[in-house]
């Protein structure tokens, strides 16, 4: 490694110089203030835990984004957090034990192999909430209505969101037929909305001809509103878990409508993100003009039976990194501050320190230094001795 190779930061790896730590860092204060209002308790796991409770219930794509290493104490594999939400699920089984409904709210750094997508880092900062203990769609319709608060409270405003529901294709797919291989691979092509391979896999003697016509209508039913009396349509005649999943959708989209009605709300029945591990109503949040989901979340009854505590939970999550790049720059700008001269005068010191309880006081080193730097040249203002008293005046 040369010596400018040393520099250098790993492929997908970012750092915060002190204008985006500064923001990032003012927008999490805000954002978590607000949450607290919510009634949500923050809580800070530990950056690294054994593999086995790191990755409980979660299924293989979090497998696939954990650091891991070995435990130099125990000889124990341990993983590098790369989602803070099983963490949650296990401080509520484990550590609290709440009988009836917990709130618990983080934002905490996490690690990734790769980057999510492309416009993102390995090393994003985490913000989100969970709700446990509660299976109504009243849960739900909160976690949504705290992360379009807190969307709305980060400066986003056009906000797009999508609904989606596993427990339509979990109910399709237990109906079908189909053997293991061939769900799997529809459950790709079903993903990727690829009508050609569904056409093709969906074509077994084995298979149930009026379950996989509606695995392939799916395909087609995205939309906005109007996709939920499509999709109504479509699974007809389905099972009463489909049916049931259909009409959660329907009420969660109404009760949305009521209070946000200026959000504009769609339905994608293809989005099976965290099928391992969600047990219903999935949510995808997306801000105009950038080209993936801002924030995302949904049900994962099931994550917590491990942890010997089968409660039903529901929650979401943002990088608060994105978030921070989206805001305003004029929300990065630094409180002005006072310039205060070099010096070991008691007196100055004294006003120095009276001065610091409520404003920013930059202190020079030397008598030759300048005021060029960062902190020193944002300071609006001046600390002068004058009849032996110090005084604060603007700079000229």
């Amino acid at each position: 490694m040369t010596v400018s190779d040393r520099w250098l930061l790993p492929d997908g790896v970012d750092e915060l110089l002190p204008r985006g730590a500064r923001v990032v860092e003012q927008l999490r204060r805000r954002l978590l203030d607000n949450i607290s209002n919510w009634g949500y308790e923050l809580i800070t796991p530990p950056m690294i835990e054994y593999i086995e409770s790191l990755l409980t219930g979660t299924g293989n794509d979090l497998d696939l984004q954990t650091f891991k290493v070995t435990d130099q104490l125990s000889g124990r594999l341990m993983g590098v957090r790369a989602d803070i939400t099983p963490q949650a699920a296990r401080i509520d089984a484990h550590c609290l034990r709440h009988q009836g409904v917990t709130r618990l709210c983080y934002a905490d750094a996490v690690l990734h192999t790769r980057p999510a997508h492309l416009l993102t880092n390995r090393c994003p900062i985490q913000i989100g909430c969970e709700l446990f203990g509660e299976s109504s769609l009243s849960a739900d319709v909160e976690i949504i209505s705290l992360m379009l608060d807190t969307l709305k409270l980060s400066g986003l405003e056009k906000i797009h969101v999508d609904l989606a529901h596993v427990g339509i294709y979990r109910g399709l797919i237990a109906e079908s037929g189909l053997d293991e291989d061939t769900e799997r691979a529809v459950f790709d092509a079903l993903r990727r909305k690829s009508i050609p391979e569904l056409d093709e896999l969906l074509l077994g003697d084995s298979a149930n001809p009026k379950i996989t016509g509606m695995l392939r209508e799916m395909a087609n039913a995205a939309g906005g509103i109007d996709a939920i009396m499509n999709i109504k349509s479509i699974v007809a005649g389905a099972s009463e878990e489909v049916l049931d999943a259909v009409g959660q959708l329907e009420r969660i989209c109404n009760q949305l409508q009521q209070r946000y009605p200026n959000i504009e709300l769609g339905f994608d029945f293809c989005e099976l993100r965290g099928y391992n591990y969600h047990t219903g109503l999935v949510f995808s949040a997306y801000y105009s003009g950038f080209g993936q989901a801002v924030a995302q979340g949904g049900r994962y009854n099931a994550i917590g039976t491990e942890f010997g505590s089968d409660r039903p939970a529901t929650g979401f999550s943002a990088d608060l990194k994105i978030l921070a790049s989206l805001v305003s720059p004029n929300g990065a700008e630094l409180p002005k501050g006072i310039l205060a001269p070099c010096g070991d005068d008691q007196s100055l010191w004294e006003a120095i320190s009276l001065l610091r309880e409520t404003e920013r006081v930059v202190q020079l080193l030397s008598d030759g230094s300048l005021p060029d730097s960062g902190a020193e040249f944002e300071c609006d203002r001046q600390l002068v001795k004058e009849n032996d008293s110090w005084v604060v005046k603007a700079r000229v």
